[in-house]
């Protein structure tokens, strides 16, 4: 039997920060290909952006074809020093495994992979059809040079998906209870706020901008962006930052910036939305705040998969080892999924995510196991059909 435990632990010990292979795709390369996968390592550019190893493997060459997809990319572990367990050390603790990714996500691919080997030691080392496993290594940074170029790669080359299992950390509160079917767009811009730059003891001379940012930043969170859909939670606009650039305390200055976050569900695109928030604020401006909005690139659009046969496979495996019924969600932020749904039907379950970013993510052993018994029904039934 395949131990996720120990899969997880070996990529656990491979510091894959963002943009950084760690090793941990060497480790999976070497796993896969000794069970009969062909096996492949690519490095995606583009110009301000840093490079991305990413990986490809698939055994099978029939349909159906179902892909498990991830990444081994995690974010940085912050203070080391707070941590009660070393962050890339793979550490077990009583029942819970400690280390950077535990739960977002290399602890869903180790249970995949666990999954995929134990399935191919009961069938005779082939499957009944294709499985294939399409990991990347951006996808905590801006997604530009993993998943999607990957998947173009892909197509380029003859891969024909039928569905994919995307191992992000989907539950809330307890393995079993959330199977996420879509995600709401994220967009980014600023707000900015123009003056006149003067000193403070004559006002009249000066226009002051942060009293005009101050106005508008009121104005564009006083009402809704909507009340929700049928699938999605009312869109929500968040200000993270205010910034004046301002050293000088007798100085009134000439600009002041708000940067914000926008998650938003399938009422709105990006193009919609940049139109409602700059008509918000000509109408709080009344013509005496001069300002302009900067947005920034996004790939992140709203999408949601249509629940069929293969949800409801998913579902039932997860009802089968958990006893949950699990809940169709569009909560959360972005994941490849954005990027999946266009070559496949793709739904996303792994992990709990309540540690995932924090000082001492970890995992229960049991719950990795779990998660492992539930691919592995998965695989058989998949096949089976």
């Amino acid at each position: 039997m395949a131990d996720p435990v120990a899969i997880a632990r070996d990529l656990l010990r491979c510091p894959s920060v963002t943009p950084l292979e760690g090793g941990a795709l060497a480790f999976l390369e070497t796993t896969l290909k000794a069970a009969g996968f062909t096996t492949h390592r690519m490095t995606f550019s583009e110009a301000g952006t840093p490079d991305v190893e990413n990986f490809y493997a698939r055994i099978g060459t029939g349909a159906p074809h179902l892909m498990f997809a991830g990444h081994t990319d995690v974010v940085p572990p912050g203070n080391e020093a707070a941590w009660t367990h070393p962050p890339f050390a793979g550490e077990i603790d009583g029942d819970i495994l400690y280390g950077r990714g535990a739960v977002d996500m290399k602890g869903g691919i180790a249970a995949a992979v666990a999954a995929v080997l134990e399935y191919l030691a009961a069938n005779g080392g082939q499957p009944k059809g294709s499985i294939s496993f399409l990991i990347t290594g951006d996808e905590e940074s801006v997604a530009i040079n993993g998943t999607p170029k990957l998947l173009d790669w892909a197509h380029k080359h003859g891969e024909k998906f039928d569905h994919c299992i995307l191992g992000e950390p989907s539950n809330r509160n307890v393995l079993g209870d959330t199977i996420k079917i879509g995600r709401r767009g994220s967009l980014n811009g600023t707000l900015i706020v123009h003056g006149t730059q003067g000193h403070v003891a004559y006002p009249e001379r000066a226009d002051n901008p942060v009293t005009g940012l101050v106005a508008l930043v009121a104005a564009l969170k006083a009402e809704p962006l909507d009340h929700g859909s049928k699938l999605f939670d009312p869109s929500n606009l968040e200000f993270t930052s205010i910034d004046v650039g301002n050293k000088t305390v007798n100085l009134i200055p000439g600009e002041a910036r708000a940067r914000f976050n926008i998650r938003f569900n399938d009422l709105h695109d990006q193009e919609s939305l940049k139109l409602l928030l700059e008509k918000r604020a000509l109408i709080a401006g009344a013509e005496k705040i001069r300002f302009s909005f900067e947005w920034e690139p996004s790939n992140a659009d709203v999408f949601v998969v249509e629940p069929g046969p293969f949800t409801g496979m998913v579902a039932d495996a997860v009802k089968e080892v958990t006893g949950h019924q699990p809940t169709l969600s569009t909560t959360g932020g972005t994941s490849d999924a954005r990027f999946i749904k266009n070559y496949c039907s793709v739904v996303e379950f792994g992990l709990v995510g309540q540690t995932m970013h924090a000082i001492d993510e970890r995992v229960p052993v049991s719950e990795l196991r779990a998660l492992t018994q539930i691919y592995r029904l998965i695989l058989d039934r998949y096949f089976a059909a």
